[in-house]
């Protein structure tokens, strides 16, 4: 148990999450090093069925109770820190989503185990758990030694391959008696999802993605002409979301939509952490930025140091030229 590996599996509407296949891909890794097991923890009511798509696991603990249906974030804390209690694991992972950070504090809180945030690499080595995160917007990478028996790790979404955890298989299943969750003072009231916008940026294989460095909503036609002259949609980070210059269905990140297009050309983008999680898996990536330390340039595949309103006007004219627009 001491070296065992915990990866709390997150879902939704019967769908298990992106960012659960990437931990477990980790945590495969993770407790081979160690010399344990690895464990999906899955939280739920009525989701014993997700358990056979979690075949990287060797093990996938179920804790099933009505309060556990919709997440919360104390019915979840319960059911995870008494299990984490229980078993000892020498790892508990969660992504860096809105329930995982959630998880992550409660129970570091709550155990008294060290928690390493924002992390972008996880290894073990000798005995000595190490990982690296991403802070102040990307531009900082801080390595942390961690001591102890246990420890909580929150990883960024995109940090390791989801094709690693996406594995074919039927792992052991135990189903965990659930904690007493009675007396919660949170309670679920419904799910608000937005309506559709004119298009689905997720399944577009061309996104030309623009952010505040251009400045005011009136320059977004230089973006728009270029999208246009591609064939590609039209996306953009929260910035200008918040501004509302384009509607939330076009945003790209954490809190918006993730995406996996051919191409991504980010336009204007600085690159912080909640933005590249939403498109790190594009094919291909090109930047324009004129800091060259943007974090952007530390995924994009292709970048341009200069001024987007340099650069964009030209590109147009070379890509209407090729493709014999007018």
């Amino acid at each position: 148990m001491a070296n065992d590996i915990f990866v709390l599996v997150e879902h939704l509407q019967g769908k298990v999450s992106e960012t659960t296949y990437e931990l477990l891909g980790k945590g495969r890794e993770l407790a081979a090093a160690a010399g344990g097991t690895l464990m999906a923890v899955l939280l739920g009511s009525g989701a014993k069925g997700l358990a056979s798509e979690l075949g990287a696991a060797d093990k996938v603990l179920l804790v099933d109770h009505a309060s556990l249906e919709s997440y919360t974030p104390e019915a979840y804390r319960r059911a995870l820190g008494a299990l984490a209690r229980e078993r000892g694991p020498r790892l508990v992972l969660v992504a860096s989503t809105a329930v995982g950070m959630d998880q992550a504090a409660g129970l570091s809180a709550e155990l008294g185990w060290p928690l390493v945030a924002y992390a972008k690499d996880v290894t073990l080595a000798g005995g000595a758990l190490t990982a690296v995160s991403q802070i102040y917007g990307g531009k900082i990478l801080a390595e942390s030694q961690i001591h102890g028996d246990h420890a909580i790790v929150s990883a960024l979404p995109g940090s390791f391959p989801a094709d690693a955890g996406r594995v074919a298989g039927s792992p052991a299943l135990e189903e965990v008696p659930p904690p007493a969750l009675d007396g919660l003072r949170m309670r679920f009231a419904r799910l608000i999802q937005p309506e559709a916008g004119d298009v689905d940026i997720t399944r577009e294989p061309l996104l030309v993605s623009v952010g505040r460095g251009i400045g005011s909503q009136d320059n977004i036609s230089v973006v728009e002409e270029l999208a246009e002259a591609l064939g590609a949609a039209l996306s953009a980070s929260r910035p200008i979301v918040d501004q509302g210059w384009l509607p939330k269905t076009r945003q790209v990140g954490k809190s918006g939509m993730t995406v996996k297009p051919k191409l991504y050309l980010a336009v204007g983008i600085s690159g912080a952490p909640e933005h590249l999680e939403g498109m790190r898996g594009a094919e291909t990536i090109v930047a324009i930025n004129t800091d060259p330390a943007a974090p952007i340039f530390g995924v994009a595949h292709y970048g341009v140091g200069a001024d987007l309103f340099d650069v964009l006007p030209a590109l147009t004219e070379k890509i209407k030229a090729a493709r014999g627009q007018a």
